[in-house]
Parts: structure tokens; sequence; C-alpha cells
């Protein structure tokens, strides 16, 4: 069953050492089997609920999962394997279009808005047992919600949209449970929720959103928790349509007991209206990142949701970091008063290259979308060969399997800094690097 490879140890926490040290040197590949836990006992010579504390451990840390009857696994990608590694390395000359970037000729001046806020901080420094929630940033965040229909419910901020949906699965789930995720989908999430010794199940995507009958069968399954992008999803592009919001809601209206996260970290680049989908569930979180708008290094995010949800995340935020730099929050207040951000022309940027490079490709036979955001996903046949091939024709792009679980392979392209010539350079080498015969779509 395990080869070559014996695993020791007395004690629950030597068991679980010995196999992640086993996972971690590939003696113990992903998928493989694992003793039961009696007959290990038994080969150890101790208590079996010592074994079995072992396994627990090692699902918290996602380097195991446990099926029941079936037995305990090797994680097919367990916490110590991160997408993040899989890139293209970046060769003197080549143009990189894989890093996921704004463009940053399109972010707003950040110096007046930190002085205005480092000036108000040397009249009112914010101190320990003081509210960590800018009020100024709160109500401009909350007329945007309303805006844009999200639900009432209390406000947070956390250091990213990542770092907010973390919080949310910490606060309602335990190791073992199922997250429905979208596929193609977000490469940090893919790696986080099995950090967190969850599983991941896949949702097909397409231009308009996660598919209904995909989430239907994943929470007849017992998942537990659905994330989902509403607009400039990463990597395809996708935008929840009004009519994809209605099915999913009904779906959801199904299962009120699940956890929906809804992610927009799209705010301020997109053009196109949102639909949100809180409201058919007890507990919902709604995400707002201001990265893509207003810079990554912000590291900010505003999220508002059920009451409950909101107070748990606040609670474990208290004993961790405590708060999001009250300074910071009031920049990015600063920068919502003073209309900073140009979104219709920020849009209509983004909008142009992606437009541009799809319909390029289209001429050349090659299938591509991007309703929205930063990337263009190009479906392709043969992954490996395509990022080959256009690595020595001087582009980099992303590999899709830094985005996709069970999907058909594609390549991701980010356009934010795309000149017109380039993109017509650009789908010239995808046409020569993928041909025609590319297009099978992505779910």
């Amino acid at each position: 069953m395990l080869g070559e490879y014996r695993i020791e140890g007395r004690r629950a926490a030597e068991i679980a050492s010995s196999v992640e040290r086993a996972v971690g040197s590939g003696e113990l590949e992903p998928g493989q089997l694992l003793p039961a836990m009696r007959d290990l006992a038994t080969e150890l010579g101790v208590n079996p609920n010592t074994v079995a504390a072992a396994y627990r451990t090692l699902r918290e840390r996602g380097v195991i999962e446990t099926a029941g009857r079936r037995g305990s696994r090797v994680r097919s990608t367990p916490a110590t394997t991160g997408r993040e590694h899989i890139r293209v390395h970046v060769p003197e000359g080549v143009r990189d279009v894989s890093n996921g970037n704004p463009d940053p000729a399109l972010l707003p001046s950040l110096a007046s808005a930190f002085a205005t806020a480092a000036e108000l901080a040397d009249r009112e420094p914010v101190l320990y047992g003081d509210g960590p929630v800018e009020p100024e940033l709160a109500l401009r965040a909350r007329a945007e919600l309303d805006a844009d229909g999200v639900p009432e419910g209390p406000l947070a901020v956390t250091s990213g949209s990542l770092d907010a949906i973390e919080r949310v699965l910490a606060a309602h789930l335990r190791p073992g449970d199922a997250v429905a995720v979208e596929d193609p989908g977000w490469g940090s999430l893919l790696d986080l929720v099995p950090a967190l010794g969850l599983r991941t199940e896949p949702v097909g995507v397409d231009d308009e959103g996660p598919l209904p009958d995909d989430v239907r069968r994943a929470l007849e399954g017992g998942v537990r928790a659905l994330i989902v992008t509403d607009r400039a999803q990463n990597p395809t592009g996708a935008v929840v349509s009004a009519g994809r919001a209605d099915a999913l809601r009904s779906v959801l209206r199904e299962y009120p007991e699940t956890l929906l996260i809804e992610d927009d970290h799209g705010h301020g680049i997109v053009d196109l209206p949102l639909r949100p989908l809180a409201g058919g569930t007890h507990s919902w979180v709604f995400v707002r990142s201001v990265a893509k708008a207003y810079g990554p290094d912000l590291r900010l995010a505003v999220l508002t949701g059920d009451a409950v949800t909101l107070d748990r995340v606040r609670g474990r935020q208290r004993l961790g970091p405590g708060w999001v730099s009250r300074i910071t929050q009031r920049a990015v207040a600063r920068l919502l008063a003073d209309g900073a951000l140009d979104t219709p022309a920020v849009a209509a940027a983004y909008r142009g290259r992606r437009d541009l490079l799809i319909g390029a490709l289209a001429d050349r036979g090659v299938e591509a979308h991007g309703r929205s955001g930063l990337n263009v996903w190009i479906p392709v046949p043969d992954e490996t060969g395509a990022v080959a091939r256009l690595l020595h024709a001087g582009w980099a792009v992303a590999p899709g399997a830094r985005f996709r679980m069970s999907a058909p392979p594609g390549i991701r392209v980010t356009v934010s800094t795309l000149t017109d010539d380039e993109v017509l350079a650009l789908a010239d080498a995808v046409g020569s690097a993928v041909g025609s015969a590319a297009g099978r779509g992505y779910v």
C-alpha cells in the first residue's frame, strides 16, 4: 500500500509528522491510500485513538482527506504544493503578460490621500480600544453597496479579499467540510481551501458565471459553502448576468444553510452591473477589495454580511491583527470622497484591450473569453506546449494549471498594459502556438 515507506511514531504528533515529511519528500504521492487506523495502530503498537488523532491533525493541515469507508488518502493537491509556484520564469527580453496586475498608469495617485490621512492621524491618533472601522470609509462603502443592491449588514475591513474569505470560512466550517469553488478559478483560493483542511468541489463556469446545475449538484452532495466571483472572474473574465443570478438564487433558496461568499474584486474597473446573490441563505458575506482599482499594496477589502458571521469575523480579528490600519482606511475613504478613480474610463480602457485581443484571436480561428476585468482566458488543446511555444516567441503567459481542477486546459493572458500593436503581435503568436484546434471551451 505504501511501497517502501514505513510510517513511524508512538505519539499522535510523531505519526502525523512522519506522514507529512513523506508527503513533502514525495515518498507518499497524491492520492495514495493510507493504512486503516486500526491496522496502523496494530503495526505501531499504539492505541487506535492515537492514530485517529494523528489523522485528524493531518486533515486539519490539508495533507490528507478522509472519505468514510473508502479510507484516508494523501490529498491530490496537498497544502504543501502551492499553485503560486506554477509560474513561468520570464527571461530578459520576454514580454510578461502572466502576472494579473492592473495597469499602473490607470491607478490613482495616493500621495494626497495619504498625506491627508497622516495629518488627521497626527491630530487624532487611533489607539487601542478604538473602533476597527474608519467611520467615513464605512459610510462611503455602505452607500456604494446600497447603490448596487447588496443587502444591509454590519461592516468589517480586512487585509484584502483572500484574508476576508479565509476568516469567513474559518468562522463557519470545520476540517473535512466541502466548499464549492469556480473551475477554472482564482489559484490562491484553490490553495487556501485545502490549506484550511477543507475539501474543494469544482463548479463549472461560463461567460455568465457559475453553472446552476453544477451548483445544485454540489449542494445536493453536502457542500457547506459556495464562493462566487460576481465580476472580473479570474481567470475567465466572467460576469454573473441577470438571468444567471436569478437561476443561482433559486438554487440557493433550496439550501438556505449554505454559506454564500461573494467576491467583487472587480468593483471600480468594470462597467457591467453587479447582480448580487445574497438574500437566499442564512449565512452570507459580500467582499469588495480595492486591489485592482486603487492598487494591490493597499491590502484592503470591505465586507458585509449577516450579523452572526460578521460578529465571528470581527471577534477573531481582534485576537489577531486587531484591525487594518486606520491611516490606510482614511486614505481610501479620501480617495472615494475625491472621486480619484474614473471608473468609466478605466473600465473602457480594459474593455478595449480585451475586445481587441479577443477579436484578433477570433480572426485567427482561436476562441477566447473575457467579458470583464484584466484577463483573457484562451482554451488550448496542449497547455504545456502552448506555454512553451509562446515563451519561445517572446511572450510569457500564465499556465492554466494554476487556475483549474477538472476544467479543460487553457492559458491566461493579462491584457492590462498591452498596446494595440502588441495585441496584434500577441494574437499572431497565440495563433501559431495553439492553432485553430483551440476552442474546446472551459466548462
